[in-house]
């Protein structure tokens, strides 16, 4: 129904479901405005470019997180400064973020890594004190809400992957960005169409072409009223496997409260290497997110030259292992990867 709306209106870029989800969306969040981007990766980029993030700043950001805010930073022209994660968490430190705050520091990316969100408070109070914007990386935490707050809402700007895999996910590539502050929100609708003030105009330097198109926006509404029931069930699922795996040698998530959706459920295990190939043999599949952290992959070493100190992120990288969860699997499935578990690890 939502895509055949689309087809018999005849609009498919920027028009009424854009609108409509845009304030559907901030409207849950708890914010002013939302502008539909591309993808997850564009709307940190243009979050940047909208507080004039520029060539040779600094951004803070963590290195456990795939990249993804990496590319934003580099696209920008800026340098990414990498500060370690706590381990229990594997979010960014509050304590390596304080030490790691300067002058040159032009933002701050927050990751709310898995759908555990960061300890975000602390997090603000610290770049609050050094007049630093934070912009919120929630492309695994839709839904996620700490003392009231929705993920997205605590920094200057909060960004969002649609991709289909997320909590909220489209049928393609999808994103958004959130906002209190409307000239915030201004330069943003400017910034995903060519810099345009008017049809043609283009006044704001960095603009580009990255806009949420109808048919993923239609989509998008349909699923939103469910993302509450979506996000229980993973928590369910989580907890399902916190009980069944509890006495195995791994560490897992133990706190399962609304600041944690869930979107994926990440062990621990010194043995993370041979645990995920026998569950392979006995037919569960596991993944690692992510097995590289962004400052040893190729591209940054050669852009930046730094070798930060981030023994914590390091260590998890070579621990850490997705089991699968996801709002459809079902408690046969659930079991048959926790047997499998204790089948390996006894």
């Amino acid at each position: 129904m939502a895509i055949d709306r689309v087809l018999s209106c005849g609009r498919y870029i920027l028009g009424e479901e854009v609108e409509s989800f845009e304030a559907e969306f901030a409207s849950y969040c708890g914010v002013d405005h939302c502008v539909g981007v591309g993808n997850g990766t564009d709307a940190l980029e243009l979050a940047l470019r909208a507080l004039d993030v520029r060539q040779g700043d600094r951004v803070v950001t963590v290195a456990n997180a795939g990249m993804y805010s990496t590319t934003a930073i580099k696209a920008v022209g800026a340098l990414p400064l990498y500060v370690d994660v706590d381990p229990a968490t594997m979010n960014m430190d509050p304590d390596a973020l304080a030490a790691s705050v300067s002058g040159n520091v032009r933002a701050i990316i927050v990751t709310h890594l898995y759908g555990q969100m960061a300890e975000i408070p602390h997090l603000m109070r610290i770049a609050s004190a050094a007049g630093v914007p934070v912009v919120e990386d929630c492309a695994q935490a839709h839904g996620a809400h700490l003392s009231g707050k929705r993920a997205g809402a605590w920094g200057s700007l909060g960004c969002f992957s649609f991709y289909p895999t997320k909590n909220l996910g489209a049928l393609g590539d999808a994103g958004g960005v959130i906002t209190r502050d409307p000239e915030l929100a201004k330069r943003l609708r400017m910034l995903r169409q060519y810099g345009w003030e008017t049809k043609y105009r283009s006044v704001l330097a960095g603009g580009r072409n990255s806009r949420l198109d109808e048919i993923q926006a239609a989509i998008l509404r349909a699923k939103l009223p469910h993302l509450e029931d979506w996000n229980e069930q993973r928590r369910d699922i989580a907890k399902a496997y916190a009980e069944r795996l509890s006495g195995l040698d791994l560490s897992g998530p133990s706190q399962f409260g609304a600041d944690y959706v869930v979107h994926l459920y990440v062990v621990r295990t010194p043995d993370r290497d041979q645990l995920a190939e026998e569950l392979a043999a006995r037919g569960v599949r596991t993944e690692i997110h992510y097995p590289t952290p962004d400052h040893l992959q190729e591209s940054v070493r050669e852009m930046s030259g730094d070798n930060p100190d981030l023994p914590v992120t390091e260590q998890l990288s070579r621990e850490i292992l997705t089991l699968p969860c996801f709002p459809e699997m079902t408690s046969v499935e659930v079991e048959q990867v926790t047997e499998a578990m204790r089948g390996v690890l006894g």
